[in-house]
Parts: C-alpha cells; structure tokens; sequence
C-alpha cells in the first residue's frame, strides 16, 4: 500500500523520472524496488546525478568518506543497478536507467541475489499490464534500440551500401569485450508459462558495459568466435536482432522473439515514433512466389498478409509501414522470392551514447536535468525549473529539433564537464566532435 512506502523509495522514483527515459509513479515500481534498494541505498542513490561522476563526487553528496562510498558504490554495482567503468586504477559511474538497464540485469543473475520469480511477476505488471512506462519507453525519439538487418538477406547489388554499425558482426568484431546473459523478455516470460521453445542464453553485451557486466559476475564473458556463433544460432532460429541504437559502441544487441521481447510487443501494440527498423524493407517476386505464407507466419510483428489476386492465386503482401526489415521472412523462404531492398532514405542513427541520450532528453523535456544534474544544490533545482518550463512550450522544442540549433547545443554540451569522463573513458581520450551526420548527407546524392 501506498502509505507503507518510505520517502527513500519516493525520492529514488523521482530521480529515476528525471533521465530522459524516466519512470512513472506505481504502486508496483515501489514494488520492484524496493526488491533491487535497500531503503539506506534507495535514499543514496536518489541523491547522485545523471551523469556520469566519481568516488570523490559521490563522497561529497553523501557526506562520506570516499572508502564508505567506493564500498556503497561498488555494491550498487554487484546488483547490476550502477555501471562502472574503469581506466587503469580510475573509475566513473553511473546510476544506469531502468531500461535497457538494471531491470534487465536484474533477472541475469543467477546467483539468487533476487527472487526472479517475483521479480518477474511485478517486471510484467509494471510493463505488460500497465503501459504507461511502455508507452512513453517505445515511443521517445530517437528510440533506445533499433533493428540490425540480417546481412546474408540484402540483395548483391547493396551489400557495399551496408554501413558497417548496421552489421551485427561488425559490432562483435570490433568490441573490446563481449558478454553473454539471460534473455530478461523470456525468462519473464517463462514464469507465466507463456515463454516460447526459443534459447535464454543469447542476450549479448559489448564494450565498458560487458566489462562492468563481466566483473560483478552478471553476465559470463565469451569470445567474439563464439559471440558470433551465438548470433548465426539465433538467425537460423528466425530471431530479430534488436541492439543500442548508436554508431559507435554498441552496447548490447538483443535477439528477439515476436511473442516475449518487449520492444516488439511494445511496436505491436503502440507502434514507434521514432523509424527504428533498419534501412531495408521486405520485398518478393511475383514470379517465384508460391503463396505457401511461411513469411507472413515468421515475421515477428504481423507485417505480411496473405492476399489473392484475381485470378485466384495467393501471394504474400508486405505493409510497407509496418515492416522493420529485419530480414527473417527471407531466410524463412523456401522458393527464395523474397529479398530486401533498400530504402530511399537512410535513417538517422545517433553517433553515441552520449548524441542518443542528449537526444532523448530533448525530445522528452528533461535536457534541464543533465545540464544541472547536481540534485542537491538548491540554485541547480531553480535552473532546472526554469529550463523545464521553457521545454514545455512548443516554440521551445521546436527550436532544439532544427538541425543546425542542435548541431550548436551539442558542441555546447561535448565543451561542458559532463562530457569529459565519456571523452576520457569511452572515447580514449581522443577528441571527437564530429556529430554532423556525413552519412546521411552522402544517401541524399
């Protein structure tokens, strides 16, 4: 009940509701964390920033000593619920949302630090039963994930035309450390009977957070030889790929089933805002088509129908608008009439975490909360009401979705303190600035 929740659970509620994805109030949030926080950690942790920050800095909002706080910090860690990243004998943190993020972490574990059965049943109340934290997740733009189109299903002539961050492989290749988990949408899935047959140890993640990940012992480290087996399984399987939506470190690619993933339940249900399919769609040839409807029975979120034409002869018909082109239909087809062409227009994927996040934030009215993250000094909580008010007005948000305004608020922010731990830690200290998007201008030509 509503009364037996401490103001602790309250204030973290509240923090947690100031990231960009945020966290609406429910009886069942409470729930959930009061399962991952212990009231003293559920007080702390509603205190520290946004952004990212250090022992040092979390030392002096707790009024700690910084060995007390490393301790609390590193426990936070062990749960899943903080990401550490770390360059030698420096670290920063950073409170992760709660998706793609420690909801997720939660239910990897295997080790009984959580009962995943409970855990399980509230994830689904919160999300699959109440929508409102689902809505507003799926529907922000840009999107936390996006599709990564199955490569061997692109047609020849495009195959030089496929970036290299819309190759999954490319992103296994690259990373600096790979992990595997527990799939979070099955397992929960699992504990209401209503899972599919398909395999719960596939959910891979990549760089700083498999190593964060790794060391506390939340996901098992692999090689990137069996990372991609792992991923050439799942595509046999007919499993969509659906990973970090940015350029550069990807931080996780999921496999998903149409029937548990939350992303694409969440796409059946309300749709995205936000073009998070990749830049192909699902076509066929009239000619080799046969009209048996494997493609309409595999893709994973109802977008091929079975029509027939006037002559009385079946073929498959594509919604255009509904398809994500994630390519299964085409290994599925056993005539191989189906393939995926390119779209018109490459879509816009953001460069990092760091572009994805400031993005986000505007889009939901809260980049007041990452400019004046420090929620214990009173003249940042003015600003951040000033800020907020300015957001809520149309003019306002309008201004920050020009291109060229954006561009500026950008390079404002890559200037300002808080981008300095993710130059240093992320970007190896190297200066890159670049947020203008080539790729897309060099699609318009």
């Amino acid at each position: 009940m509503a009364h037996m929740t401490s103001k602790s659970y309250y204030s973290l509620q509240k923090r947690l509701d100031k990231a960009a994805q945020g966290a609406p109030y429910s009886e069942t949030l409470f729930k959930i964390l009061k399962i991952l926080f212990t009231e003293k950690e559920a007080r702390l942790a509603s205190k520290l920033p946004l952004n990212f920050f250090t022992i040092k800095q979390a030392a002096e909002i707790w009024k700690k000593s910084q060995k007390e706080s490393a301790k609390i910090l590193d426990g936070l860690a062990d749960k899943g619920i903080l990401l550490d990243v770390r360059k030698g004998k420096k670290a920063v943190y950073f409170l992760i949302p709660t998706m793609a993020g420690f909801f997720e972490f939660s239910l990897m574990r295997t080790d009984g630090k959580f009962d995943r059965k409970v855990l399980s049943e509230l994830f689904y109340q919160y999300l699959n039963v109440e929508d409102d934290f689902t809505r507003k997740l799926f529907l922000q733009d840009p999107n936390l994930g996006r599709i990564f189109v199955q490569e061997n299903t692109v047609l020849p002539k495009y195959k030089s035309e496929v970036l290299d961050y819309e190759k999954a492989t490319k992103v296994i290749e690259t990373a600096s450390c790979i992990t595997v988990g527990t799939c979070y949408c099955r397992h929960k899935m699992e504990h209401f009977g209503k899972a599919c047959d398909m395999p719960q140890d596939v959910c891979l993640t990549f760089n700083k957070s498999a190593e964060s990940l790794a060391r506390h012992g939340i996901a098992k480290k692999i090689s990137k030889k069996k990372a991609k087996q792992i991923l050439d399984r799942c595509v046999k399987l007919g499993l969509v790929q659906f990973g970090d939506n940015v350029q550069d470190d990807v931080n996780f690619i999921c496999n998903c089933c149409g029937c548990c993933c939350e992303a694409l339940l969440a796409y059946k249900r309300f749709g995205w805002k936000a073009d998070t399919g990749s830049n192909y769609l699902s076509k066929h040839s009239d000619k080799k088509c046969v009209g048996c409807g494997v493609c309409a029975q595999k893709c994973p979120v109802d977008a091929i129908e079975m029509i027939k034409s006037k002559k009385g002869k079946k073929y498959a018909r594509v919604n255009p608008h509904r398809c994500i082109g994630c390519g299964v239909c085409v290994n599925f087809c056993p005539t191989k009439s189906r393939m995926m062409e390119k779209k018109s227009k490459r879509k816009f994927v953001p460069k990092d975490t760091f572009e994805r996040i400031l993005l986000e934030a505007i889009d939901s009215g809260k980049v007041q909360n990452y400019i004046f993250d420090n929620l214990n000094l009173f003249n940042h909580s003015i600003l951040r009401r000033f800020i907020g008010t300015i957001m809520k007005l149309k003019p306002a948000r309008k201004l920050l979705a020009i291109k060229q305004i954006r561009s500026r608020f950008m390079n404002a922010m890559m200037r300002s303190d808080h981008y300095k731990p993710f130059e240093k830690f992320f970007k190896e200290g190297k200066r890159n600035y670049d947020y203008s998007h080539p790729e897309l201008k060099k699609a318009k030509k």
